[in-house]
């Protein structure tokens, strides 16, 4: 008997401490990179935890360090080396060498996942970008082999030159991908102006990376999102409308999880998506307050927000996850360490109610009372306050329809622009 199906690769972990400062406890770096590798359906053959004082320009460890690791690589018959850190293209090649298998840092293991998960032309084109970008700079390493030639006139080899094609291509690419997201935007937009004239709230969800976002989204908007317990389990951003009271309406968004460290120019391509978090009148920012590192997960997403420059908006955090605690005096604990917060239980459907109640305080606030006459020939515009407003009275008067209504601010904006036409 012959298998038929393709293998696993086997990969060893290697997480540096010291390399850079931070909050998060070593073991819970090595188990996010644990997750991180089998969300990539690669096998973990072992994981190494190294201390470094300084890192070295070269290796980014040590060379006895190097060695040790080249060992267990061996032994383990492992196909790849996987670091929780991101590393130069010097590093790379130089590991490569010692190593003698592929090199994969915490950057490059990202993109290989949201490659998995990308499914709509958006999601690839985003991508496909943040992974160009991130190949630039890593060309010479991938044309080593033909351009081991000593330098000087006449001896410029074939590497070279087709290192310096490659280049121009990449960059072409990239302008071209760029331009794509551009349109893309544009389209976003437009929709985005149209979902305007039927709802006049819009929420995200926003958290670090399976917190639970997709569960509270169909909780609160009864739908099937794919919920899966994995890391990046929702890549592109999904909208849905979510009923609240009377004729308040809003569309909430569920977008792709944060995590720590996540490189610039992965947050620069993936703005498109992230807009739905920008043009949001409130955020909810959901947390998992069952996990151990749920402070640190709280600082990694308040870094992203304030890189999109959102950190100012209203927001709402959302304790879940309470099904699995089992101490009271832990739940109180917490929810007195995140003032104003509201505990839920996604899965369960509990304390989503109340959550709701919390969302329409927010929209009490964006809302005003008005009195206007309509004239005859805007009477159509009634319909826009009886959507989204509260009528109080009417009644019809020589000029007009009379109306006293209690509406969001943006409907009334809205309003007053039609009526200029």
């Amino acid at each position: 008997m012959h298998k038929t199906g393709k293998e696993k690769e086997k990969a060893v972990l290697i997480t540096v401490d010291g390399a850079v400062r931070t909050s998060w406890r070593l073991e819970d770096r090595v188990d996010e990179l644990n997750r991180l590798t089998r969300a990539c359906g690669v096998d973990v053959a072992g994981n190494m935890k190294c201390s470094v004082k300084r890192v070295t320009p070269d290796l980014f460890i040590g060379k006895g360090k190097a060695e040790e690791i080249s060992l267990l690589i061996k032994e383990k018959k492992a196909d790849v080396a996987v670091f929780n850190n991101d590393l130069s293209p010097s590093q790379q090649k130089n590991l490569e060498k010692v190593f003698e298998v592929k090199i994969i840092d915490r950057t490059q293991l990202i993109l290989d996942i949201f490659s998995r998960r990308a499914s709509s032309k958006e999601g690839k084109v985003q991508v496909e970008l943040a992974q160009l970008m991130y190949l630039l700079p890593r060309l010479s390493r991938m044309w080593l082999h033909l351009s081991r030639q000593r330098g000087g006139i006449g001896t410029r080899g074939p590497g070279e030159q087709q290192l310096e094609v490659d280049r121009r291509r990449v960059r072409e690419k990239i302008s071209v991908l760029k331009k794509k997201l551009k349109d893309i935007r544009k389209h976003r937009d437009a929709a985005r102006l149209g979902r305007g004239r039927f709802s006049s709230f819009s929420i995200a969800l926003v958290g670090y990376t399976n917190s639970g976002k997709s569960t509270l989204f169909n909780a609160l908007t009864d739908s099937s999102v794919k919920v899966k317990d994995q890391l990046f389990s929702t890549l592109d951003p999904v909208i849905r409308k979510i009923d609240l009271t009377g004729n308040r309406n809003a569309v909430i968004s569920d977008t792709v999880g944060f995590l720590r460290e996540l490189p610039h120019h992965l947050i620069e391509s993936f703005k498109t998506t992230l807009e739905e978090t920008v043009n949001a009148d409130i955020l909810l920012h959901v947390m998992d307050m069952s996990s151990d590192c749920m402070d640190e997960q709280k600082e990694a997403v308040h870094k992203v927000l304030d890189e999109l420059k959102v950190k100012d908006k209203p927001l709402i955090t959302v304790l879940n996850k309470s099904d699995k605690m089992t101490g009271f005096r832990d739940k109180e604990r917490i929810i007195r360490k995140n003032d104003g917060s509201v505990m839920i239980s996604a899965l369960k459907r509990e304390g989503i109610t109340e959550l709701k109640d919390r969302i329409i305080q927010f929209v009490d606030l964006e809302e005003e009372d008005i009195e206007i006459v309509l004239p005859h020939k805007h009477y159509a515009l009634s319909k826009l306050i009886y959507d989204h407003g509260t009528v109080k009275h009417e009644e019809y008067q020589e000029k007009g329809l009379y109306i006293k209504a209690r509406l969001p601010k943006k409907v009334k904006y809205a309003l007053f622009k039609q009526m200029k036409r």
